[in-house]
């Protein structure tokens, strides 16, 4: 088992969407230091982080979308 505790953790999520002809890329990124691993769930936090950058490239998603289908 490793010996190495983590310090930060940090996540890049990426999607494309083709409208039309053309295809749009978005990607998140987020770093996240953590302080102190005592008391910290690391598992959870990982989630928490995943979602989150999930969740942005949705919302740019969305965004591409809407501006196109006005």
């Amino acid at each position: 088992m490793s010996k190495a505790i983590t310090t930060t953790i940090k996540f890049t999520s990426r999607a494309s969407v083709k409208i039309g002809e053309s295809y749009y890329t978005v990607e998140a990124q987020e770093e996240r230091m953590i302080p102190d691993m005592e008391g910290i769930d690391i598992e959870e936090e990982r989630k928490d982080l995943w979602n989150t950058v999930n969740q942005q490239c949705d919302d740019q998603i969305a965004e591409i979308l809407k501006t196109f289908n006005k």
